[in-house]
């Protein structure tokens, strides 16, 4: 294991944090599809994202049945944490959580606005669920910090 490399609780906690993550996702034919996601992952759990069902993103999920996604820092000394592994699709969305996901990325005021504005597309959307199997971690904050 690299003295970069973080534990567990390390790279759990990281994840929890609140990161754009990008997702990446298998493609016949193509490069991956890989894209920007707003998501939640409380340690030890799944990582939880929505997306359109009919989307690019949400075909290809269903085909596979597989995804990565990677969540990072933008500023020195960086860090990130990949995760991947098998993604189970949920046709109903909880409004709750969607919410929830909205109020985490925008805060209240914001996050309102967008649930409220985008609440005719969200009836096509699903709830994906990834559970990490593999993680890949660098801390440059233990060489740099």
């Amino acid at each position: 294991m690299s003295e970069l490399t973080m534990t567990k609780t390390e790279r759990e906690q990281f994840l929890a944090g609140v990161h754009v993550g990008v997702l990446g996702i298998a493609a016949d034919g193509r490069a991956p599809l890989t894209v920007p996601v707003w998501y939640t992952y409380e340690p030890g759990g799944e990582v939880r994202f929505i997306t359109g069902g009919n989307s690019r993103k949400g075909v290809l999920l269903e085909q596979t049945g597989r995804a990565s996604l990677c969540a990072q820092t933008e500023t020195a000394p960086y860090q990130y944490v990949s995760v991947e592994g098998p993604v189970t699709i949920e046709q109903n969305v909880d409004a709750d959580e969607r919410r929830a996901i909205a109020h985490r990325y925008l805060g209240q005021e914001f996050g309102d606005a967008y649930y409220d504005a985008t609440e005719a597309e969200s009836a096509d959307s699903v709830t994906v669920r990834l559970t990490p199997e593999r993680w890949l971690t660098v801390d440059y904050d233990k060489m740099f910090g």
